[in-house]
């Protein structure tokens, strides 16, 4: 049986996963979540957090070997996580994630995308250290089919999004097993973009759900069942 570590994304924090735990663990697999630094219960001011923070982070919070699984900007923390600490790492998994290239930061990479449907819902903080998306539009954003209270609840969660991280390169691709799920309903990465960061990959290395930006919400078993089968 797996051992999965969940990773959240912009805004986001580690009760995002909430829904999803419990059908992995019915499954017979162990899985948990860690927020990132800055976000959920974590204290660190956005002001110090870095994507090697975010790595850190993670590496520290692995004991045994992890099948690691990152939403949407967590591609990268995931990814320089197992450049960090590759032993510790059994298998990379991107959630409709930012799926880094050598040199390119996530944000490099939102601009190569051909639209840019989260740009109208970002709020830059007047320091420029975080950002915030609009909380009248994180629905239609990231939770158009999740059930209206549960999106509401979530909309409630969302907190400021450090910056630094997502201005940081890549450097280079761990040697470690990977997994991509496309959601191909997504408003927030486009999903012809999902498509296109995937390019070259074998077909076994990536399936796909019918599904929003958020599916540990609006599809928990079906995502624990993709999660699974990527393994």
């Amino acid at each position: 049986m797996a051992e999965f570590l969940l990773i959240h994304g912009s805004c986001h924090g580690a009760w995002c996963w909430d829904d999803l735990i419990p059908h992995l663990q019915a499954a017979g697999h162990s899985a948990r979540a860690i927020d990132l630094p800055s976000h959920g219960d974590d204290t660190t001011d956005p002001a110090d957090v870095t994507l090697d923070l975010y790595a850190s982070a993670i590496v520290a919070a692995i004991d045994t070997p992890v099948v690691l699984v990152g939403h949407s900007m967590a591609g990268y923390p995931i990814t320089q996580a197992a450049n960090l600490a590759p032993e510790k790492i059994s298998k990379l998994i991107y959630l409709c994630a930012y799926a880094p290239m050598i040199g390119q930061s996530t944000a490099q990479m939102r601009q190569m995308a051909d639209t840019q449907p989260l740009h109208d819902a970002i709020i830059v903080a007047a320091d420029r250290v975080t950002f915030s998306i609009d909380p009248t539009k994180a629905t239609e954003k990231f939770y158009h089919d999740v059930d209206p209270a549960r999106a509401a609840w979530a909309v409630g969660q969302l907190g400021p999004q450090p910056i630094l991280p997502q201005e940081t390169a890549i450097t280079q691709i761990p040697n470690v097993p990977r997994h991509y799920i496309r959601c191909t309903n997504d408003k927030t990465i486009p999903p012809a973009f999902q498509t296109k960061m995937t390019a070259g990959w074998a077909a076994e290395m990536v399936t796909q759900l019918p599904t929003s930006h958020s599916p540990f919400l609006s599809a928990p078993a079906a995502l624990a069942t993709a999660l699974i089968n990527a393994l």
